[in-house]
């Protein structure tokens, strides 16, 4: 029997993306002052038109469609996501109230020799991103040092601020409590260490080849004195990276990891045993609206599909994908569209997870392979688009314009680059 294939069932999907899109468009021309245009419309109104679009549009009766969706929404995968998300914002809030953040910078910055400070800033941004999770998070922590640095020599404040979002774009991609990696992995069906592995032996080279050229690159600075460190408050991160890397359960890492710094924040005196529960709480908050689009998305994914948009476009695909390498090569096409649609990777791997999952399928394409390709274009074009919360952010920091930082954004582009060499190379082997 024929799938139902119904490019109209696609609307709902298409007046998201425009809605999010145009709305940050329109922002960006009218008020040169609103610096975070693109998210001014939170992503979860914008998906929740969608959905009453696609009620509107869809056949059946309204119980009918209301099941659909509901059923969409309790997806096994998508409340797991969720879960992880929750606890995941946790740890990260308690982990740098206790002072994880500004020790794990200071004892960087503290090793580092003058002539390697470039290549420095970016291996611990790289660091406090794939502890934190979160690319945003480390730029908004070690912007402010980088520019400090630069300020204090000649280093140029772009090349400095541009190596601090090169490294948190390193780790946000392989951390394996980033929201990229958490919707990547649920979304494929694969687990956080398996795809960690795939993703590592693209995004390592990389990451060397960057270092390589900043470290050539001519440019050195002062290292701040009388940095002050605690190593105990690194160990958190530590831990959660390597427990997740043995292979332990994901909910047991991360609920060992806000533990073990919930109890080095209390004997420290950072909070009282109420502000820890606050701090966790805080964490579920920074988590929300992940947490309620992945929500609204999984019930608008299972509508379209429902009425035979995800087929439809799936077919559409599928003819202008050749072999497995024009599968792959296609996945990173859906999801980098995605995220220049809407400036958020998370975003757009969760809405292309699906399909991404349904063309790994009939292509036979590893799904942990799936999973990388994902996160890797999503965070390629994340790093580069300069209405993207990072270098609005970073630019914000620096005082300049974030297309200043672009061209020694070294990472992001290099990165991308070796992918596409990878993707046509079959490597790394999908066993290992």
């Amino acid at each position: 029997m024929e799938q139902k294939k119904n490019p109209l069932a696609l609307l709902p999907l298409v007046v998201f993306l425009a809605l999010f899109l145009g709305v940050g468009i329109y922002y960006s021309l009218i008020d040169s002052e609103i610096e975070m245009a693109f998210y001014e419309l939170p992503a979860p109104i914008a998906a929740l038109v969608g959905i009453i679009v696609a009620f509107l549009i869809g056949k059946g009766k309204l119980d009918d469609k209301m099941e659909t969706f509901i059923k969409g929404v309790g997806d096994r995968d998508i409340i797991t996501m969720c879960m992880i998300y929750l606890l995941a914002g946790g740890f990260s809030s308690v982990a740098k109230a206790m002072g994880a953040v500004d020790s794990t910078v200071n004892f960087g910055l503290s090793i580092i020799p003058a002539s390697l400070i470039l290549p420095g800033i970016f291996v611990i941004a790289a660091f406090i991103a794939t502890a934190m999770g979160t690319s945003v998070g480390t730029i908004a922590a070690v912007a402010p040092i980088a520019v400090d640095i630069a300020a204090k020599t000649e280093l140029p404040i772009a090349i400095a601020v541009a190596a601090v979002v090169g490294g948190a774009m390193f780790g946000d991609n392989l951390s394996m409590i980033s929201d990229t990696t958490i919707a990547a992995t649920r979304t494929q069906g694969v687990e956080m260490k398996d795809k960690f592995i795939m993703n590592f032996k693209i995004a390592l080279p990389a990451a060397i080849i960057s270092i390589v050229i900043m470290f050539f690159s001519g440019t050195s600075g002062v290292v701040p004195a009388g940095l002050e460190y605690d190593l105990i408050k690194i160990m958190p991160y530590l831990s959660v990276l390597i427990l997740a890397l043995l292979g332990l359960n994901v909910f047991i890492v991360l609920l060992l990891g806000t533990f073990l710094a919930g109890i080095i924040g209390l004997f420290g005196d950072a909070f009282t045993k109420l502000e820890f529960a606050q701090k966790i709480y805080e964490g579920f908050g920074s988590m929300q609206e992940i947490f309620i689009l992945s929500l609204l998305i999984g019930g608008l994914a299972a509508l379209i599909s429902k009425q035979g948009g995800i087929n439809y476009l799936l077919s559409l695909v599928n003819k202008l994908i050749k072999g497995k390498k024009g599968a792959e090569v296609g996945i990173g096409a859906l999801v980098s569209l995605a995220d220049v649609c809407t400036a958020n990777n998370t975003v757009a791997i969760v809405i292309t997870g699906p399909m991404a999952k349904d063309i790994a399928e009939k292509h036979n394409i590893d799904p942990r392979r799936s999973a990388s390709i994902l996160d890797i274009f999503s965070c390629v074009w994340q790093g580069i688009i300069p209405y993207g919360a990072q270098l609005l952010i970073a630019g914000s920091i620096a005082g300049i314009s974030p297309v200043r930082i672009i061209p020694s954004l070294y990472y992001p582009f290099i990165l991308g680059i070796i992918t596409l060499i990878s993707i046509g190379a079959d490597f790394p082997r999908n066993k290992f």
